[in-house]
């Protein structure tokens, strides 16, 4: 997901540099929003893991 992130911020930042303003917004506005979720998908999953392993442990 961070990938796809990456990707679109660089295509926000092209077309940015050409003066395309509308697809520069929702390119970065695409970027934020992938890699905040994947952001929370990490720390949940952080979380999952540390209390699953207290459980087994």
């Amino acid at each position: 997901m961070i990938k796809w992130a990456i990707i679109f911020l660089v295509i926000g930042l092209i077309a940015g540099a050409l003066g395309l303003g509308g697809v520069a917004g929702v390119s970065i506005g695409i970027a934020k929003f992938l890699f905040v979720a994947a952001l929370l998908i990490a720390v949940v999953l952080f979380v999952l893991g540390l209390t699953i392993f207290r459980k087994v442990t």
